[in-house]
């Protein structure tokens, strides 16, 4: 039976990627070029160092290491501008009555989170103290597709790997997720999450139920 349940921040509990995005096309522009939503779609689930890489290879613009931390460290400031005025109804539909329903039926929670600034937002939205343990981007060291954020969220709350969901939004951590021998499920667009093992368009309306439906991974 499954015993915990992991999730995403970025597209799965909030919609921080317009954010991310519009702080992302900031930097593009201060450099002289433009960043497009569909280049952006690029950088699900990559971690900032990683995603800034990708746009300056966009842009053709060369930086030294130093030049690349003070920049993600400019691009974080102005995210943060955002993530400062955030509160409780940047939580997307039926997330925090899914989870108040897993936690009831004694669900573990577990963030799994490329984000730096997942404890902020969570803070912000009100739903931090939901969460049985929090892996972000500062107790990484690998990015998805790399399993490592899930294999340490399992860990925290001692819960074999394929006794876990992992809600993702993202094909990366959809890949993440199934590397660490753990059921997928895409939260989004069937087409785009294919791979995953199970694909629904949101939260609305799921609870414990559609837990107890899905079979543990052999």
């Amino acid at each position: 039976m499954i015993q915990a349940c992991l999730f995403d921040l970025d597209g799965v509990i909030v919609d921080t990627a317009k954010y991310h995005f519009q702080a992302w096309r900031k930097l593009a522009n201060d450099l002289g070029f433009d960043f497009t939503p569909e280049q952006n779609e690029m950088l699900k689930g990559v971690s900032r160092i990683e995603s800034l890489k990708l746009i300056l290879d966009i842009g053709g613009v060369s930086k030294t290491e130093q030049e690349i931390l003070e920049l993600a460290e400019k691009k974080n400031e102005d995210y943060l501008h955002f993530v400062n005025q955030m509160d409780q109804k940047e939580i997307l539909p039926g997330v925090e009555s899914f989870i108040q329903d897993l936690r009831a039926n004694h669900i573990k929670i577990v963030l799994g989170s490329a984000s730096k600034n997942a404890v902020k937002i969570l803070e912000k939205i009100k739903l931090i103290g939901l969460f049985d343990a929090i892996i972000d981007g500062t107790k990484t060291t690998r990015s998805k597709p790399d399993p490592q954020v899930f294999l340490m969220g399992a860990k925290a709350v001692e819960i074999p790997n394929e006794f876990c969901v992992v809600f993702e939004d993202a094909p990366k951590g959809v890949q993440a997720a199934q590397a660490a021998n753990m059921y997928a499920v895409g939260v989004g667009e069937a087409q785009v999450l294919s791979h995953a093992d199970q694909v629904i368009e949101g939260f609305d309306g799921l609870d414990y139920g559609f837990i107890k439906s899905i079979s543990v991974k052999a």
